[in-house]
Formats: structure tokens, C-alpha cells, sequence
């Protein structure tokens, strides 16, 4: 099973770049997304067993991971068959700068789209850090292509931002991934680089190199993941790429870096340096929060206002696993929380950029009279992403808070609170105005909107997911966050 949900979608790419038509190439990307979904239902009732001496498992924050993957692709998909069918395949005009510009041709977005889940899917199931390492730098290759699938100069200057500055953090990751080898040799001189294995040999691992190699890889992946500083890659890209891309670079990708964090994680904590992880983890979960609440405040442009709050939440996430104890469990929850409600609202705000063709807020107004329905969403997404009851967000979000208090992290706790504040007043000036604001020049005497299923339904589903998970958290779910929190060392 471990090997089918890495090659299917990885063959089905490969098959994706030489089909010639495109309706066939939609059914592939579809029918390759509903496989790999029933196969990740069927990890949650059988669990695979670990292949290559352990190289490859599929444990309980594994899984939780992957689900959130193999959902929002198969979201995604469902909604990329209708946002292919309306994009020309000849020369067309840039709404923002008037140029003329060609998309990349569908063969290479479809192939690389299921590239992207493929090599996610890799990092979710990796236990080797080696191979961790290669399945994340796969992630930036797969995905550059589909950044750049407007193929004008912004979506270049994008994906190549994308490019340099990941690429960069990568490489500290494998500096750091060198330093957890040489940690690794000192101890026995052959140490395996899985994690399971260094856990098992963590007493004798040499603290200075293991709090190198933590620096290093919480550099490197977090560039990936989006904390503050290292964020500056994010903006561009989420407001460039198609929004079906979007939806899977914040709702996806991010906590797959993140995953390559915890996993290093693991075996600090297993060492007795829990503490050295954790303080690292809040001090840069609470930067991402607070640039990202000034960021926010005022922003102009819709899609890059959802980029920033991505980098919000990684931070509230990251807080969370740092704070420890049942604030893990509270991380956990929010990374699933906010893949549904990001995954939706860049669902959305494709819709509204197809309607209103621009990104700017100010050009976007009384949508309720042109989308009626991504209105509805639009709204629920901005109650969903500030945390507002009952979403499944409010709940994880209090339960990082109540942490906070509990563990004896009261100005953690205030600090956090006062963000969330601002940056709810701030998203709901801007969502509000977009909803029901009358701007002059806007959109608002457009023709009523044809809104297809295709384009509708993928993000009411994710809206209903998040509001289900505020009012009911399913015992299986609940059971594998437990189980995932005592892998990071909740007990």
C-alpha cells in the first residue's frame, strides 16, 4: 500500500505529460485523486506495514498528514476539471498589466500536479532523513511548474523567488540532516538515519551536533513551511499560481515541511532536548503571528491577504507544538483545521478572480449580487479562518491558548490572543467590504455569475468539514492526534 500511494499518482503524471487529450487528461487527474484517497481511508482501517527497513511508515502523525494531502488533492482536482476547461490555450491579455502572455500547456500542469501529490505523499511516509530531505526538495521541483503556469513576468519573478529562496533553506536542511549523521556516527558509528533508530539510540547521540542539526532543519524547512523571517517566498507565490495551486501550496505543502521539522523533533525529545526544540518552535511560531498580523492590516490584494494568513497559522501551529501537552494535540488539530479553511478560501478566491478578473479588494464589491454562492463561502471561510464558533478552528485554536495558561505561558498566551484580535478586525474589514462594500469602478454591475458545480461544490465540502470538525471531532481522528501527540512526546 506504502508504495502504491507514492507511484500511482507518480505514474499517472508521467502518463498525464504525453495524453493528448484533455478530457482524458482531467479523468486521469481525477480518477488517480479518488484512488489515492480510498487507498489513504483504507491506511485509517488497516496500517500498512513499514517497507525498507523502516525507511518508509505510515505511523499515526504520518497519517494524519497524508489524509490532509490525499483530501485537499482530490478537492483540488475535482475543482482544477472545470478551472482547465476555462482557461484558453492561446495568446491571451494580463487583466493586470495588459500583456499578452500563453499558459503553460495542460499536459505539463496536469503531469506536474500529480507529481506534487506524489512527492507529498513521500514526505508523509518518509522515516529516513535522507529521503525526507529528497521527497521535500522534490516538492519545490514538481511545483515551480505550476507557479509558473500563467507564464507572465510576475508569475516568473514567483516561481523563481520560490525557487532561490527554498532552495536556499534546503540546503541549510541538509547541512543540518549532515549534522544528525554526524550526531548519529559519534554514537555507535552506525546508526541509521531513521527515525525510529535514532530514538532507540538518542542517549548516545552527541547533544551539540543534535542542537545543531535541529537550527538547521528548522531554518530549512521552515523556510519551506513559511515562518517568519524566512516567509518572504510566500506571498508572491500563493497570490501568482492558479488558486487550485494555492489551495494545495498553503493547505498541503506546508505542513508537509512541517512534518520534516517534528520528525527532528522526535528524536530531540527522545534525547532529553525537548525544551531546546520547543522555546526554538515558539520563538518563531510568535514571529510568524506577529509579521503576519501587520501584513495583513490594510493588505490590498485578496490572495496575498490569504498568503499572510497562512503564515499566521504556521506560526499558531507552531506555537502550539511548542508549548507542549495537550498544545500539541491543539497544533495538530489547527494544521488540519486550516488546510480545510485555506484550502476553501483559495477555492473561492479563484472564483472571484474569474468573475471580477482582479485580485485588488478594491475592485471587488457586493458580491452577493454577482456570487451569490462563493459569497456564502467567502463569508464562512472568513469566520473559519479567524477561528470564530463553532468552526473546527475555534476549538483548536483555544485549546493552544488553555495551554499556554496551563503550562505557565501567560504573555505567550495574551500575545497570541491580541493577534488574533487584530487580525480579525483587519480580515473582516476587507471580507465585508468585498461582501457588501459599493467601491466605485467595481465589479458591482457585473451579470450575475454562472457558478458551476465543479467550482462550487470542492470548497462547500471543505466548509462543511471544518464546521463538522468544530461541533464533532470523530474518535478516530481524536485517537490518531492522541496517538500522534505521544510520538512527540506528550504523555
Amino acid at each position: 500500500m506504502i508504495l502504491a500511494l507514492v507511484l500511482i499518482p507518480a505514474l499517472a503524471g508521467i502518463v498525464s505529460f504525453t495524453v493528448k487529450s484533455s478530457r482524458t487528461r482531467r479523468t486521469v487527474l481525477v480518477s488517480t485523486a479518488i484512488v489515492h484517497l480510498a487507498l489513504t481511508g483504507a491506511a485509517w482501517l488497516w496500517r500498512p506495514e513499514p517497507i525498507f527497513d523502516g525507511w518508509l511508515c505510515l505511523d499515526a502523525l504520518g497519517l494524519v498528514f497524508l489524509s490532509v494531502v490525499s483530501g485537499l488533492f482530490f478537492m483540488a482536482a475535482v475543482y482544477a476539471v472545470d478551472y482547465l476547461a476555462k482557461e484558453p490555450s492561446g495568446t491571451r491579455r494580463d487583466f493586470e498589466e495588459s500583456a499578452l502572455f500563453v499558459n503553460e500547456p495542460e499536459a505539463i500542469f496536469a503531469g506536474c500536479l500529480l507529481l506534487f501529490q506524489s512527492t507529498m505523499t513521500l514526505v508523509t511516509l518518509s522515516h529516513n532523513f535522507g529521503v525526507l530531505w529528497v521527497a521535500v526538495e522534490a516538492t519545490t521541483l514538481s511545483s515551480a511548474p505550476l507557479i509558473y503556469f500563467h507564464r507572465h513576468h510576475r508569475s516568473l519573478e514567483a516561481t523563481w523567488k520560490y525557487l532561490v529562496i527554498c532552495s536556499v533553506g534546503i540546503a541549510l536542511a541538509l547541512l543540518g540532516t549532515f549534522f544528525l549523521a554526524h550526531a548519529a556516527g559519534l554514537a555507535s558509528g552506525n546508526v541509521p538515519l531513521v527515525v525510529e533508530e535514532l530514538i532507540k539510540n538518542a542517549s548516545e547521540l552527541e547533544a551539540p551536533w543534535l542542537k545543531a542539526a535541529f537550527i538547521f532543519m528548522l531554518v530549512g524547512y521552515g523556510t519551506k513551511m513559511g515562518l517568519a523571517p524566512l516567509h518572504s517566498w510566500l506571498p508572491d507565490a500563493h497570490s501568482e499560481a492558479p488558486s487550485v495551486v494555492s489551495a494545495l501550496l498553503s493547505g498541503a505543502l506546508l505542513n508537509c515541511a512541517f512534518l520534516g521539522i517534528l520528525r527532528v523533533g522526535q528524536v530531540l525529545g527522545a534525547a532529553g532536548l525537548g525544551e531546546f526544540a520547543q522555546s526554538l518552535l515558539l520563538f518563531f511560531g510568535l514571529m510568524s503571528v506577529l509579521v503576519a498580523t501587520v501584513f495583513i492590516i490594510g493588505q490590498l490584494d485578496y490572495k496575498r491577504m490569504l498568503a499572510y494568513s497562512s503564515i499566521e497559522h504556521m506560526g499558531i501551529i507552531a506555537i502550539g507544538v511548542g508549548i507542549g501537552g495537550m498544545g500539541v494535540f491543539g497544533g495538530l488539530l489547527h494544521a488540519v483545521n486550516h488546510s480545510l479553511a485555506k484550502g476553501m478560501l483559495f477555492l473561492v478566491a479563484g472564483n472571484i478572480l474569474a468573475h471580477y478578473r482582479s485580485k485588488s479588494t478594491s475592485a471587488v464589491s457586493n458580491m452577493f449580487a454577482g456570487l451569490p454562492r462563493s459569497s456564502v463561502l467567502w463569508m464562512a471561510g472568513f469566520l473559519a479562518i479567524t477561528g470564530t464558533p463553532p468552526f473546527g478552528s475555534f476549538i483548536s485554536e483555544l485549546s493552544i491558548i488553555r495551554a499556554a495558561f496551563a503550562s505557565g505561558h501567560p504573555i505567550i498566551a495574551v500575545t497570541l490572543m491580541v493577534a488574533l484580535g487584530v487580525i480579525f478586525v483587519g480580515m473582516a474589514s476587507i471580507f465585508l467590504r468585498m461582501l457588501y462594500g459599493t467601491a466605485p469602478n467595481s465589479g458591482q454591475n457585473l451579470p450575475l455569475a454562472k457558478e458551476s458545480l465543479f467550482s462550487f461544490v470542492p470548497p462547500a465540502v471543505l466548509c462543511l468539514a471544518v464546521l463538522g470538525l468544530g461541533l464533532y471531532l470523530p474518535p478516530a481522528l481524536n485517537q490518531v492526534l492522541l496517538e500522534a501527540s505521544k510520538l512527540l512526546g506528550v504523555k
